[in-house]
């Protein structure tokens, strides 16, 4: 019942809202991988002798390396 409900809503979008809402899910990803390698950029930049702080970076960019992979 789901999948048909689906396709009759997939086949009542036309081409051009197919393209416009590709086009806008392509932006977003390039929005959030740009955002994560922002991120990543800024934790390789730190710089501390905390031994804490330095596990916490070290985690924090295991995190968005994971991110970025996934996209």
């Amino acid at each position: 019942m789901a999948e048909a409900q689906g396709a009759i809503l997939e086949s009542s979008i036309s081409p051009e809202d197919q393209r416009k809402a590709l086009a806008a899910e392509r932006a977003q990803k390039a929005r959030r991988r740009q955002e994560l390698e922002l991120q990543r950029e800024h934790i390789l930049g730190q710089r501390t002798s905390n031994p804490y702080r330095r596990t916490a970076l070290v985690t924090a960019l295991a995190e968005i390396e994971s991110q970025l992979d996934t996209l």
